[in-house]
């Protein structure tokens, strides 16, 4: 895994087209909708200088702001002024208005007006700060910093995902991302969807919480379109593969018809490819072969189905590709380390709490 790059946002490029013989389908959608990308918590800051702050692990505040959720995402889209985002390990990194910052794995990391400035929220401060905002004691818009004259505003996202079985848009991003948009770049949908959340914080309407966490989902969604769209050539990693003409169809067609008994050779030829360069290219840019990527792809539709709905354990394994539940069961406990009913029975108990 990459420790953190930066890449500008060009204008969007098309993916793969489906093969004419298989359903059409999103790859993307798909593993976001599986992987239940969840709102946790969505704010505005308005910081004057000197202003800093340190963002603890995400194992310390998840409790917090989202129980029930495997993992969590932070984000930050800078719509104002300027500052460094730091991590463990690496230098800091300078941001600007219109940049967009992810912290994808649940690194510790700060934010500042200037590098190696002082915080005015260490790592304690802003456990209580996510406290007090989950409570709805603190308002949408919150003010921060020494009220110098330098000024920065940025919107601050925080999601809950899954990351087992299988996450393949996480493992594929850096500990941190930061796109760049084109200076003064306005009217885009990501322009639009910040524009409609401010806007509903603005007014105090029933419901608004929930409208802000759905539109802070969908921001989410557009800046991982946005780092896809802007990926230079040469990088790895699952968005990779799905950018990739060939592989990108492989996905498709694999994400279309899960439980179809794929082979190498069909693949290969839905590719365009032999079976060996296929084999090399898909492995190399997403970092399995084909039909372990399969495998992988099964379980986490499986995990879903075992958690969200009463289907019996041999329903799973057919909706997967299974024809015999004791085979299912044998590769979703490699996958994941559980038997499918202990899963099942964990997902619950974690839900009741």
């Amino acid at each position: 895994m990459e420790v953190g790059y930066t890449v500008a946002s060009p204008s969007a490029k098309a993916l793969p087209a489906a093969d004419p013989g298989t359903v059409a389908t999103d790859p993307l959608s798909d593993v976001l909708r599986a992987v239940k990308l969840t709102g946790a918590l969505f704010f505005a800051v308005e910081a004057s200088t000197p202003w800093g702050i340190e963002v603890p692990r995400t194992d310390r505040y998840a409790a917090i702001i989202l129980p029930r959720a495997q993992h969590v995402v932070s984000y930050h889209i800078v719509l104002e002024g300027e500052g460094w985002a730091s991590l463990p390990g690496i230098a800091p990194t300078r941001f600007q208005a219109g940049d967009i910052l992810v912290f994808p794995h649940g690194d510790a990391y700060s934010m500042r007006s200037a590098p190696g400035g002082e915080v005015e929220y260490g790592e304690e401060a802003t456990l209580g700060f996510f406290r007090e905002m989950m409570a709805g004691r603190l308002p949408f818009v919150v003010q921060e910093g020494g009220g110098g004259a330098g000024r920065a505003r940025f919107v601050c996202g925080f999601l809950g995902c899954d990351t087992r079985p299988f996450n393949p848009v996480l493992a594929t991003l850096p500990r941190i991302l930061v796109v760049r948009r084109p200076a003064g770049a306005q009217g885009g949908l990501l322009d639009e969807l910040v524009a409609l959340t401010l806007a509903e914080a603005r007014v105090a309407r029933a419901g608004g919480e929930s409208i802000r966490l759905r539109l802070g989902e969908l921001i989410f969604v557009e800046v991982v379109r946005q780092h896809l769209d802007a990926l230079p050539e040469g990088r790895t990693g699952w968005l990779s593969g799905l950018r990739d003409p060939a592989i990108g169809r492989v996905l498709t067609a694999m994400h279309a018809e899960p439980a179809r008994a794929w082979t190498l050779e069909a693949l290969a030829g839905m590719a365009g490819l032999s079976r060996a360069v296929l084999a090399e290219r898909f492995a190399q840019l997403v970092g399995c072969p084909p039909i372990h990527y399969l495998t992988l792809w099964r379980m986490q539709i499986a995990a879903r189905l075992l958690a969200d709905s009463p289907m019996k354990v041999a329903a799973v394994a057919n909706e997967v590709g299974y024809a015999s539940e004791a085979a299912f069961s044998r590769a979703f406990k490699k996958a994941t380390g559980l038997a499918p009913a202990i899963w099942r029975a964990r997902h619950a108990a974690a839900t009741a709490d």
